[in-house]
């Protein structure tokens, strides 16, 4: 009697089951909610105002162009003002890199009696909404003066002050992050390496450190976007426009009486770019910093 064998390397169909099937419903009507405004924007770019304001913008447009691009990094002087994001960004997330490095490497390296608290006090920052401490910090920003040092002589309205304050506010995360990171790693090799006389700085430059590449990327990417996203602080702690981030360039584009939304959508747009590019250059750093420890037993 024959029994029915099944070809090797033939591929078995999956069932269609309704809650497969609502599964991918959601997941497309998700990702439609997410790219709609994005590529609603782009659609607005590309169209002279002069067609949208007769036609409309729910229409089939008659000419789409880089007009709007041009128009809006040359009105909004989009070179100074990335220059002035490149001068605040790029220290912020160094230090913050740095800073919560040697902070995470102390508390998961080293046993002692406050060793928790210390973390929970760096992470506490984080749970502290920015918007209650504008009065009392913007006041300590106008008392400390740095002759010499900033333009404005004081720490507000400086690139300093700023830099300064998103470390402080994100070097808490980082730290709780790299923490638990560090954690993972074996204590054989510290141990190893303090038997061979190596010192404290030496196990965290040397030995630590670079095991910690997929972590500190994908933390890199996530400041890099927060940092560069950053309106709020510009606003309170800036006053020069000059000296503010590329966030508030946009302000550039509008006018006292009128303003083009389709110019402030290329200028918008235009502004992202950074942010694409620092995703995908670190990209795959980002996905394994992300997924490390997924499979820990």
């Amino acid at each position: 009697m024959s029994t029915p064998t099944v070809a090797l390397g033939a591929k078995q169909r999956t069932p269609l089951r309704p809650a497969r099937v609502l599964l991918h419903v959601f997941l497309v009507v998700t990702s439609l909610a997410w790219l709609g405004p994005l590529l609603w924007a782009v659609f607005a770019a590309l169209r002279p105002y002069s067609e949208t304001s007769t036609k409309g913008y729910v229409s089939w447009p008659d000419k789409l162009g880089f007009d709007n691009f041009t128009n809006a990094f040359e009105q909004s002087d989009m070179t100074h003002y990335f220059g002035n994001t490149l001068l605040i960004a790029v220290p912020a997330v160094l230090l913050t890199l740095l800073l919560s490095s040697m902070v995470a490497f102390y508390v998961s390296r080293f046993d002692f009696r406050f060793n928790i608290a210390l973390l929970l006090v760096f992470t506490a920052g984080n749970l502290l909404p920015q918007q209650v401490i504008i009065t009392p910090l913007y006041r300590m920003y106008l008392l400390i003066d740095l002759p010499g040092i900033t333009v404005s002589g004081k720490l507000y309205d400086s690139a300093l002050g700023l830099v300064l304050i998103h470390v402080a506010f994100q070097s808490g995360f980082c730290a709780f992050v790299l923490s638990n990171y560090m954690r993972m790693l074996p204590h054989e090799l510290t141990e190893a390496a303090l038997v061979d006389g190596a010192s404290v700085w030496r196990m965290y430059w040397q030995i630590v450190l670079p095991l910690c590449k997929p972590a500190m990327a994908a933390l890199a990417t996530l400041l890099s976007i927060w940092i560069y996203n950053d309106f709020f602080w510009a606003i309170v702690l800036i006053s020069t426009g000059d000296n503010m981030p590329i966030t508030s360039a946009l302000n550039n584009l509008s006018g006292q009486y009128f303003t083009d939304p389709n110019l402030v959508a290329a200028g918008a747009l235009l502004t992202a770019i950074p942010t694409l590019i620092v995703y995908f250059v670190l990209q795959r750093q980002f996905v394994s910093g992300l997924t490390l420890g997924a499979n820990k037993g």
